[in-house]
């Protein structure tokens, strides 16, 4: 059983850290890296040099008849390496971190199916997914990851005791530009007394700020690379809420949320975090479910849902979610994916 790994480009991004978490998860339940090690060179053309040549002397080294795990979207060797698994008549499988279609980046939905569905099992992010993947009639075996992971050695304890406060600590990771969450300079228009938003990530811009930033419910605390930033977050909840307005979750990347499973859930979480989801996102049911946290329509209204909490309510939550930090730093809901998708094979 293999894998081919590659050059991440960036420290910073999500989509790196969820993939190379899944290729340590391969790893870990017996898969083999066929091509170079993993890398994280940020120039552009340096790191393409090295993807083209790793992948090229992994497919070479790929032995027939084999299983092939891989990773979409991997931008322009996606259909080199189907294709070459496909002619030493190996099995593939693939797990979704994006569909493009989904996320209103590309109209050709039936040209990005195609692209991913040239497997013989797909993992993709819950539920809905899924069923939006069977509804497009896919036919190879369609399973559900629940959760991505987010792995780590060191279990973030900074966020351990559990008290009593007066003001809540909203936490939202994220990097900021264009409309992805530019609902974030508008959180001082919602009518609050206890609870205020620290900002993780790169690209917030202090000049959006609509009230004097001694005033704002909004604190910028930096940016972190993925390994560094489980340790630095310190608050109360994880947002899980993206768009461009208070209100609702908004515009294409709000949309998405119905469909994907941001991968700042996973931080959160992993950082000891209950969390604040939007209503309609598709991991909505699993955080009710496991009793992970709190749903909202909108922004507006949690003044209100906080101030109502109860703290015997918040302590189980809590505990919850420490639960699920173990599983998340781990790798268990990529390794149980998996073992799912060998079954189909």
């Amino acid at each position: 059983m293999y894998y081919i790994s590659k050059n991440y480009k960036s420290v910073f991004n999500a989509s790196g850290k969820a993939k190379t978490d899944f290729e340590y998860v391969l790893k870990e339940v017996g898969f083999k890296n066929l091509g170079f090690k993993q890398s994280s060179i940020p120039n552009s053309v340096v790191g393409a040099i090295k993807n083209f040549m790793g992948i090229t002397i992994a497919l070479i080294r790929l032995p027939f008849k084999s299983i092939l795990f891989t990773q979409y979207p991997v931008n322009k060797y996606r259909k080199y390496i189907v294709s070459v698994a496909q002619l030493k008549k190996c099995k593939t499988v693939t797990i979704v971190h994006d569909v493009s279609f989904l996320r209103k980046r590309t109209k050709n939905k039936n040209a990005e199916l195609d692209n991913i569905c040239k497997s013989d099992a797909v993992v993709v992010h819950n539920p809905t997914m899924k069923q939006w993947f069977l509804d497009q009639g896919v036919k190879i075996p369609v399973i559900n990851l629940e959760l991505f992971d987010y792995v780590v050695f060191d279990r973030p304890t900074q966020n351990d005791a559990i008290k009593k406060v007066d003001t809540y600590s909203l936490v939202y990771a994220g990097g900021y530009g264009g409309n992805k969450n530019s609902y974030v300079y508008d959180v001082d228009k919602v009518k609050t007394n206890n609870f205020n938003l620290k900002l993780y990530g790169k690209g917030f811009d202090s000049e959006k700020r609509i009230v004097p930033e001694k005033e704002s419910l909004v604190l910028y605390e930096g940016a972190f690379p993925a390994d560094k930033i489980p340790y630095k977050i310190i608050g109360d909840f994880g947002l899980v809420w993206d768009g461009n307005s208070v209100e609702t979750c908004s515009g294409q990347y709000g949309e998405y949320l119905k469909f994907n499973n941001p991968h700042k859930t996973s931080l959160y979480l992993l950082c000891g975090l209950p969390l604040i989801i939007w209503k309609e996102a598709a991991l909505a049911p699993f955080v009710q479910e496991n009793n992970l946290g709190i749903t909202i329509s909108s922004l507006e209204e949690l003044n209100d849902i906080l101030e109502k909490l109860d703290f015997e309510d918040y302590k189980k939550i809590k505990e919850n979610v420490l639960i699920f930090q173990k599983k998340v730093m781990s790798g268990e809901f990529g390794k149980a994916a998996i073992k799912a998708a060998l079954k189909h094979l």
